[in-house]
């Protein structure tokens, strides 16, 4: 195997200030570029986590959609998508007396009876 030697054209020089500075410059720029990229990754991760312990916060609560002149009350599960939440969410307990009462009914989508009578 061959050797090969690198002959350079010119010797060796110190760079100078203002060369040693810019490269520094550009290697904060260089570092500065993959901070931001690494925290645009976190906050991304962080609100897919919130979205995930919101999601499931919802899964354990109901909410009441009001009667309406043309149907009853309506009882759905936190997370269910056909009723946004406007007032809040209620605890199983008002679930459980919100389901006794005549004028509500559960929802057919959520079937949010299921979530009330297995504990």
């Amino acid at each position: 195997m061959p050797v090969v030697r690198w002959e350079l054209d010119q010797p060796y020089r110190e760079p100078t200030p203002l060369e040693k500075n810019r490269a520094v410059v550009e290697w904060l720029e260089y570092q500065l570029r993959q901070a931001r990229q690494r925290v645009r990754q976190l906050e991304a991760q962080e609100a897919e986590e919130q979205g995930r312990r919101q999601q499931a916060y919802a899964g354990r609560r109901w909410k009441l959609q009001p009667e309406r002149p043309d149907a009853a009350a309506l009882l759905h599960r936190g997370d269910c998508a056909t009723y946004p939440v406007v007032g809040g969410y209620v605890d199983r307990d008002d679930a459980l007396i919100a389901l006794e009462m005549p004028e509500a009914e559960p929802c057919r989508v959520c079937r949010p009876e299921n979530g009330l009578t297995h504990r």
